[in-house]
């Protein structure tokens, strides 16, 4: 990579930190109805190095969490996904946590102080989150199982919270 994108990388990562910092003294995320238009496609690794696509998961209902190891918000908010994904066990459900930038090696680290049963997908050079629209850490999107968004969360939030799950709920389809 040459000198001028590794430049544009280090200021978008400095501006989305600045702005991380900042949401993580707001009071936290709230879950808003999606107006926002058409869902892009994703293809990232695992920490085992498998390709996971959204279309993947088409039929079931996904959060789409972007975080990262350095973002209090984002460590906050995780035991709460790891809870609901817990009481959705069965379900179609799946939490797809997206790190901002960062490696394996340090995610994995990071994992042994809060370990999360969920997926855990890399976006070394922030491609997706830039598709995404990502500009604040955490950021996450509920897509529904037909693969639109339907919900939005800037900031961190209680996902086992009673209004989240039922929320939640009323996208898996039936059976």
């Amino acid at each position: 990579m040459s000198a001028a994108p590794r430049l544009r990388a280090a200021i978008r990562f400095a501006a989305i930190a600045l702005a991380a910092l900042f949401a993580s003294v707001a009071l936290g995320g709230e879950l808003k109805a999606w107006s926002g238009g058409a869902t892009p496609p994703l293809a990232l690794r695992d920490l085992q190095g498998r390709e996971h696509r959204l279309e993947d998961y088409r039929g079931k209902v996904v959060v789409l969490n972007f975080w990262a190891t350095w973002c209090g918000p984002c460590r906050e908010e995780m035991p709460s996904m790891q809870r609901l994904q817990d009481k959705l066990a069965g379900k179609p459900f799946a939490v797809l946590a997206v790190d901002f930038g960062e490696g394996a090696p340090k995610i994995n680290e990071f994992l042994k102080n809060f370990p999360v049963l969920f997926t855990v997908l890399l976006d070394r050079n922030i491609a997706a989150a830039s598709a995404w629209k990502v500009k604040v850490l955490p950021t996450t999107l509920v897509i529904g199982p037909d693969q639109k968004i339907r919900y939005s969360v800037v900031g961190d939030l209680a996902w086992d919270s009673p209004a989240v799950e039922d929320a939640i709920r009323k996208l898996l389809p039936p059976g």
